[in-house]
């Protein structure tokens, strides 16, 4: 009897110490963080975060679920985060998709960045220009843009839906070439590239990771990269800018989000998470090997950073003419 009480006792002790703590409880002991993600498996920041996800479980003291919920561009996961209350338990890791979106979505459902927490811009992606082998000869920019003004609107191009990042990359591509191309919009990277290998469309601007596998077994052929130097990943590859269109340069970058009010102390303990995962030995060869470069941000920086790239894009979304729907 003795020792069912003490255990008894020892176990109120425990759950009365645990309540005292902010935000923390028995029930919340084992309950693992979501990250939901408005973009289709297979796209470079599915593959940067399942790659994090270990570390990242191991960093907040629990398990990481990862769900897609790409559709409407985007929007939809983003919205779904937006309705989640702000505990800490439920992120996301987003592209700079989202600070386009108020440029190129009309009745958005959601304020951004308003109705999130930026809590850290961890790092860049580089993204290349891509086409089908069977479809495009061409083999290096001069040879494509030749072949695009030959025959004007009779290519077309995919992304992963109108107004995202890739849309806005391959709109930036023909205004730089002075070429024509069609738009193909898709529901998330995944089946954008899945038509791409069989050849319903051409080519298309890609996260590198998202598509350097087919670029080395040579169903795909780079082109082109989209930066202002070559990548670690892929140094085989050659800028556009060395190719001669010097004023063509997009980058990625990828950050960690969570709903509108979290916390300061809920965001430290998310930043210094994806500090300590993204610093971890295997995530950093993966990240290396992906061709992403990690630079992690403050709190600060990163809320500054959405609101500034929201104006940049916008100005970009104008000047390729890219119309709000």
């Amino acid at each position: 009897m003795k020792t069912s009480i003490t255990r008894r006792s020892a176990l109120a002790a425990l759950a009365s110490a645990a309540m005292t703590v902010p935000g923390l409880s028995l029930a919340q002991a084992d309950r693992p963080v979501k990250f939901i993600l408005p973009n289709a498996t297979g796209s470079g920041v599915d593959a940067i975060t399942r790659a994090a996800a270990p570390a990242l479980g191991k960093a907040l003291g629990t398990s990481v679920v990862v769900e897609n919920q790409s559709g409407a561009s985007g929007v939809i996961g983003l919205q779904a985060l937006a309705k989640n209350p702000p505990d800490g338990y439920t992120l996301s890791v987003v592209s700079n998709n989202v600070v386009i979106f108020p440029s190129v979505i009309k009745n958005l459902p959601f304020d951004m960045p308003g109705d999130f927490t930026p809590i850290a811009v961890v790092g860049s992606t580089p993204m290349v220009l891509v086409v089908n082998p069977q479809k495009v000869a061409a083999v290096n920019s001069k040879d494509f843009i030749a072949a695009l003004k030959a025959k004007p609107d009779g290519y077309n191009f995919g992304s992963g839906g109108t107004g995202t990042i890739l849309h806005l990359a391959g709109e930036m591509f023909l205004d730089e070439a002075g070429a024509k191309a069609r738009h193909i919009p898709y529901k998330g990277v995944g089946p954008m590239v899945t038509d791409l290998l069989g050849g319903q469309i051409d080519f298309a601007v890609l996260a590198l990771p998202s598509v350097a596998q087919h670029i080395k077994s040579g169903v795909l052929r780079a082109i082109g990269m989209c930066a202002d130097k070559r990548t670690q990943a892929m140094p085989e590859i050659p800028t556009f800018i060395e190719q001669g269109l010097t004023g063509y340069n997009m980058e990625a970058w990828f950050a960690v989000i969570g709903p509108k009010g979290m916390s300061s102390a809920q965001v430290k303990k998310v930043h210094d998470a994806v500090t300590a995962a993204f610093s971890d030995a295997t995530v950093k060869e993966t990240m290396a090997k992906q061709g992403n470069t990690i630079s992690i941000s403050s709190t600060e920086q990163a809320q500054k950073a959405f609101r500034t790239e929201m104006a940049r894009y916008a100005a970009l979304v104008k000047k390729a003419g890219i119309e709000p729907q």
